[in-house]
């Protein structure tokens, strides 16, 4: 047997292809998880609220195949559910009649976090509980063993709705965080998540060593998933509390430059002239290319023109395919067909 047969992968990749995390460019989706509103139901809500209707008119395939395609973002919205039950009886089902089963399994009923966009109206998931899409995620990796890390988004939902008849979420609190930060390993694994301690390392604060460049390179990061909680104010406090830096927290939070937990952040605009000041120090981005199918009906690629400019390390899209539910050539990739390259910001 030669050499280069018995020498893992891992080992042959250059120590030029050996970038950072940070010095890479990912292309993901946008509320990975969603399936269509059924015909019916998003018939009888486009009649009350048109515009609303056609910023939530797209689909998408599940997230094992979007990750097979190359996407390497996820986002996944997920809502508390402490006693079980609160989104088993979504009101969609009971204004149309004859829809499609919702919760075969009965996976609703059961206490733990569930997933999905709107109560009541836009709530079909590929993923049903956030167990259930940890799950997904664990049997892809291990059956793409060499897979570049994944960046997943986590929004948790507790706002208010401002619609009559819409089952109002439970609120987040440290104590629910420390529950999802533990449903996180139990299903994934440690040694599959790249958590803010895995960062910090010898450094004083999480954002120091961000700033110092200790993002781990793409040969340690094969194989993993970071995870980045979207929220600012009471939420991101919430999770932040009693633990400085990121300490002990498995997701990194979308915290502000100059704080001691900065290291990955949320920007949704692409044209935010901040993007490549903060990129070049180091943090790692997050920003859109598209929102609410407005530049998928307008066939307008700017914002997307302008992320890929801009460096930000993860852009989302709905549309890395062509939506089949309104006519448009609207897809997002790089010039290659490709959903990950270098970072071009970064090339002398």
């Amino acid at each position: 047997m030669g050499l280069l047969a018995v020498l893992p992968a891992i080992a042959l990749i250059t120590k030029k292809e050996d970038l950072p995390i940070n010095q890479i460019q990912v292309i993901g989706s946008h509320n990975s998880y969603k399936q269509a509103i059924n015909p019916g139901l998003f018939k009888l809500f486009a009649t009350s609220d048109s515009e609303a209707a056609k910023s939530l008119d797209y689909e998408h395939i599940s997230m094992p195949a979007q990750l097979q395609m190359g996407l390497r973002n996820l986002e996944i919205d997920v809502y508390a559910d402490e006693r079980g039950g609160k989104y088993a009886h979504p009101r969609g089902l009971e204004q149309v009649k004859g829809q499609p089963e919702y919760d075969p399994k009965g996976e609703m009923i059961k206490p733990g976090f569930k997933v999905l966009h709107v109560p009541d109206l836009d709530f079909r998931s590929s993923a049903l509980t956030f167990v259930s899409a940890l799950q997904q995620l664990k049997k892809w990796s291990e059956a793409n063993p060499d897979h570049s890390p994944v960046f997943i988004t986590l929004e948790a939902k507790d706002d208010s709705i401002k619609r009559e008849n819409i089952t109002q979420p439970e609120v987040f609190t440290s104590k629910i965080f420390d529950q999802l930060d533990a449903v996180i390993l139990e299903n994934l694994g440690k040694a599959k998540v790249i958590s803010p301690d895995d960062v910090r390392g010898k450094y004083k604060t999480l954002e120091q060593s961000v700033l110092n460049k200790n993002w781990p390179k793409m040969s340690s990061a094969k194989r993993k998933f970071i995870f980045v909680l979207d929220a600012t104010g009471r939420k991101r406090s919430a999770y932040m509390q009693g633990h400085p830096s990121l300490a002990k927290r498995v997701m990194f939070a979308n915290a502000d430059p100059g704080t001691p937990e900065a290291a990955l952040m949320i920007r949704n605009n692409p044209k935010d002239v901040q993007i490549p000041v903060l990129v070049k120090k180091g943090y790692i981005i997050r920003t859109r290319a598209d929102a609410d199918t407005k530049q998928a009906r307008n066939n307008d690629y700017s914002d997307f023109e302008a992320a890929c400019k801009s460096g930000a390390q993860i852009i989302t899209t709905d549309f890395y395919q062509k939506s089949t539910h309104f006519k448009s050539d609207y897809a997002i990739s790089f010039a290659d067909g490709k959903y990950f390259r270098a970072n071009p910001i970064f090339k002398k």
